[in-house]
């Protein structure tokens, strides 16, 4: 029973975040970005505008539903929840702290660790799912049927065309997504999200693998159709894409989605590449994990929303070429070179050949 109450506890807070963010990553991207641009963000709808999202949610709750006479009614109404479902869920392997001390949210012999799915607790301490990285890549890539649906359903040109453009787009870069989540699982020998984040007690894997860090970062933001990799939606282009034939709460399902996975994939990079909640003092103040969490989440939505206001957006031609013949071929590189040299490390010879060039240059 105690671990029915702390999955469901920490199931509320996890949806409760995801969706507070997503709202007002809204307010922060349009401020942001107003202020790059050296103009005025919203600031009508309450103190500094802070009232913003809420008056855009009962714009959306209260805007008439519209649909088209020849949609395909189920699949027209389906394809925003198969999009939105699978950002809600994906961060449920992934540790957002660390463990709270008996006594903390409910009473456990072993602690309360700061996971939705811990995995089986062995050998003194939560072991974590142990296909956790199999997980998020089978959700990730559940979300693509939604938007393609949402593009033939509608029976709309642009509307279809945007619904391809995102199918080709997704699949050519989650080949190199799905390549930069190997390092971390070399370098941690274990495909538990937990295992990574402790193996980077030592040093965070971006200082071990920057290469496979970076690629990460480019096909997470073309993962979730992000500027400059927005293609699917350039208005310019076609009108708004996949989502051109939806209003009201619909529209904003596909909306939300954009804006969760955006907290979700930056979750999953902190996870894997910057240690996770680790951070100084995490082991002796529990609540410091999901401050330090959070705070690297933060950072990377910010960095998100800095790309968005710089970058000119790619012409289709060129994003898939670049997806193809530039990340694709560069991660099996990477992962071919790290595989290697992990072989390599171990076999006596080698060692002793390193520790003596180690020794000749260093003393």
């Amino acid at each position: 029973m105690n671990a029915i109450v702390e999955a469901l506890i920490k199931i509320v807070f996890i949806l409760w975040l995801l969706i507070t963010g997503f709202a007002y990553m809204t307010l922060t991207e349009r401020k942001v970005v107003a202020r790059i641009q050296s103009r005025y963000g919203p600031n009508r709808a309450g103190p500094f505008g802070i009232f913003q999202p809420v008056a855009d949610g009962l714009k959306l709750m209260f805007k008439e539903d519209i649909m088209p006479l020849q949609a395909d009614r189920v699949l027209y109404f389906l394809a925003p929840v198969i999009t939105a479902v699978p950002a809600l869920i994906i961060l449920a392997v992934v540790p957002f702290g660390g463990v709270i001390p008996q006594g903390g949210l409910v009473t456990n012999p072993e602690g309360v660790p700061l996971v939705i799915a811990p995995g089986p607790y062995q050998d003194g301490r939560w072991q974590g799912v142990n296909v956790g990285i199999l997980y998020i890549l089978a959700v990730t890539s559940i979300s693509v049927y939604g938007i393609v649906l949402a593009g033939w359903a509608s029976n709309n040109k642009y509307s279809l065309l945007g619904g391809l453009r995102s199918s080709a787009q997704m699949i050519s870069y989650e080949l190199a997504l799905g390549l930069s989540f190997v390092p971390p699982m070399l370098l941690a020998g274990s495909m538990s999200l937990l295992d990574i984040v402790n193996a980077q007690r030592g040093i965070w894997f971006v200082f071990l693998q920057p290469l496979a860090a970076l690629i990460f970062i480019i096909s997470m933001l073309a993962e979730v159709n992000r500027a400059p990799f927005d293609l699917p939606e350039a208005e310019q282009e076609l009108t708004a894409g996949y989502h051109t034939e939806y209003s009201g709460m619909k529209f904003a399902l596909f909306y939300m989605a954009e804006y969760i996975k955006m907290i979700a994939v930056s979750g999953i990079a902190t996870t894997l590449y910057f240690g996770g909640y680790l951070g100084p003092g995490v082991d002796r103040f529990w609540w410091l994990g999901p401050i330090y969490f959070f705070g690297k989440v933060a950072v990377f939505l910010l960095i998100m929303i800095w790309v968005r206001a710089t970058l000119p957006r790619f012409r289709y031609d060129k994003l898939m070429r670049f997806g193809w013949k530039t990340l694709l071929p560069v991660s099996f590189a990477n992962v071919m070179v790290t595989a290697a040299a992990m072989v390599l490390s171990q076999d006596s010879g080698v060692r002793q050949f390193l520790e003596g060039v180690r020794k000749y240059f260093l003393g």
